[in-house]
């Protein structure tokens, strides 16, 4: 059967298990038009009542899409001490690397989740939130929604996860072991000590999970400076203290930590400050 064929199968599934749209018209759609439709469909859908046909039509489907995009192996990202000659401490373990994370062959990424950690429900939006669950598949949300039913039941109905933690989850249809969610702080207005603080203890709650849970290596997103509006070069500086700071006390355990950026500007800004 032709990837076209098997496309058109499972967007067919996602339409019937919509509640919404499945009348939805796709017939005169390009190919771009019902990868775009896919994706749609996988991000607004709740989470419950996933069958096992729909998850393996989905599966096949994103590990193609996987295959296409290329995986990049941690042996193939460079150190900053190779990449820029860098002197600073632990510059053997430290990488800057800039491009899509979820092509990451490490052993966590981390998502720049939202305080109900169940992904972003806004069609192919552009945030990390939303490409990781794109990339990992609909198991991801249901994953998150157990653990936060989880929580529910334990601190109450109203609960939202805190700025500041990790929770660490399957990685699925990534080429990654594990997803590691943080909840960044949103800056509204001007900056202040409580955003900083804040947006350390996503630093360090995020190496002190990969310790307990023996993850050698770890990609971290620009944690809350997108829609979030942390400024890039503050937030830049306190990811290389936290992330320098724990290597100066468990630098044996961790064999790569890695900064991932996406924007041009993203990596002049780190480049300034481990290079």
């Amino acid at each position: 059967m032709k990837e076209t064929e098997k496309m058109d199968i499972l967007l067919e599934k996602l339409k019937e298990d919509s509640v919404k749209y499945k009348e939805l018209e796709t017939g005169g759609y390009s190919l771009e038009e019902k990868k775009n439709a896919i994706r749609s469909l996988m991000n607004i859908r709740m989470p419950g009542g996933l069958s096992d046909e729909l998850a393996d039509l989905q599966d096949e489907y994103l590990q193609e899409e996987r295959r296409a995009k290329g995986v990049v192996k941690l042996e193939d990202i460079p150190t900053i001490r190779e990449a820029f000659n860098s002197n600073l401490a632990y510059a053997d373990k430290v990488s800057l690397w800039q491009g899509d994370i979820t092509r990451l062959e490490v052993g966590a990424i981390v998502n720049a989740a939202n305080s109900q950690m169940l992904g972003c429900f806004v069609p192919c939006h552009r945030c990390i939130d939303n490409a990781i669950h794109s990339a990992a598949g609909m198991q991801l949300r249901e994953e998150c929604s157990h653990i936060m039913s989880r929580r529910r039941m334990k601190y109450g109905r109203n609960y939202e996860e805190p700025t500041g933690t990790a929770t660490l989850a399957s990685a699925y249809n990534l080429p990654c072991e594990y997803v590691l969610h943080t909840v960044g702080p949103i800056v509204y207005g001007r900056l202040n000590e409580k955003h900083c603080q804040d947006l350390r203890n996503c630093y360090e709650n995020v190496l002190q999970c990969c310790l307990e849970h023996g993850i050698k290596s770890v990609a971290f997103c620009c944690i809350s400076t997108g829609e979030f509006h942390f400024p890039n070069e503050k937030a830049a500086e306190i990811a290389w203290k936290a992330v320098s700071g724990f290597l100066e006390k468990h630098g044996d355990c961790m064999e790569r930590v890695i900064f991932n950026v996406f924007k041009d500007s993203d990596l002049e800004l780190y480049k300034k400050i481990l290079g």
